[in-house]
């Protein structure tokens, strides 16, 4: 144990062990570079069962997700844009090992691993699993999308809390297009942009697994950014919804306009999605 002491002493980023599952982003300002000018939106602050991840992966931190772990889908990931670096498609699906016990270690971890090292132990009661969307006719359908991240934080979105079931023709189409054309944004006008991407649960729909509701299906998909210089000001603005259906159509929106279109859906006061709402 000295040892072990001594060497955390030496080398801190060797020992870090700040949690995954955080009472609030605040508490880990490496979880806040990931909000423009580190404003966490007011929006799904007092969800039922709301978890607050810091997607953390290889011993680093990648993205912040709101998770609801009553509907199992997230609220929404919060990311910055980065140019690919290239790599393939993850082969696993990660899980939240701090969802199933808060001793646990808090980085990501393959669903099957991790069930095949803890026998007996149920890791889906607070969040979804894979063998939730097999044969579900849905898509693991990305929030924050691995084309927008450079390894390893592209292999950092394989992970369920960042995926809602999402229609195939939709995920496949019209809103792959979608977060190509923003690719094509970032990449020609942004030297840095901010990006939220959520979804709103439908009322009533889920996947069902032996006759219990497991996923609930969303109604809708959105995303917004904000679009910064290397000064941290703002340069420009967007937003888009979708319905979660074979409509297979992605509306492109202002940034006011969004938030008054989530605002019909929840309760409390939606507020600004990003600092100022990303005006000069």
């Amino acid at each position: 144990m000295q040892t072990f002491v001594t060497l955390c002493a030496l080398l801190p980023l060797l020992c870090f062990v700040h949690a995954d599952v955080v009472e609030s982003f605040e508490d880990a300002p490496e979880c806040m570079k990931y909000f423009y000018k580190e404003k966490v939106p007011e929006l799904g602050a007092s969800t039922p069962g709301a978890a607050r991840l810091c997607q953390r992966f290889v011993n680093r931190y990648h993205f912040a997700t709101l998770y609801d772990t009553i509907h199992r889908i997230a609220v929404y990931s919060a990311y910055q844009f980065q140019p690919s670096n290239g790599g393939g498609r993850e082969n696993r699906w990660f899980v939240e090992p701090q969802l199933v016990d808060r001793s646990w270690q808090g980085e990501m971890k393959d669903g099957y691993w991790l069930g095949q090292d803890n026998p007996g132990v149920y890791l889906g009661e607070r969040q979804a699993l894979n063998e939730d969307f097999t044969n579900s006719g849905f898509d693991r359908g990305h929030l924050n999308p691995n084309g927008h991240h450079a390894v390893p934080s592209r292999n950092a979105t394989f992970t369920l809390t960042n995926v809602v079931p999402q229609n195939p023709k939709l995920n496949q189409n019209a809103w792959r297009i979608h977060e190509s054309q923003l690719t094509e944004l970032f990449l020609e006008k942004c030297p840095k942009a901010y990006v939220l991407v959520g979804a709103i649960p439908s009322a009533d729909s889920w996947i069902v697994k032996n006759n219990v509701k497991r996923v609930n299906i969303p109604d809708y998909l959105w995303n917004a950014y904000c679009c910064v210089d290397n000064n941290d000001r703002p340069i420009q603005s967007g937003a888009a919804r979708a319905r979660n259906t074979e409509d297979n159509l992605v509306e492109q929106l202002s940034l006011d306009e969004l938030e008054t279109f989530l605002q019909q859906f929840i309760a409390q006061p939606v507020g600004e999605l990003f600092y100022n709402n990303c005006r000069a």
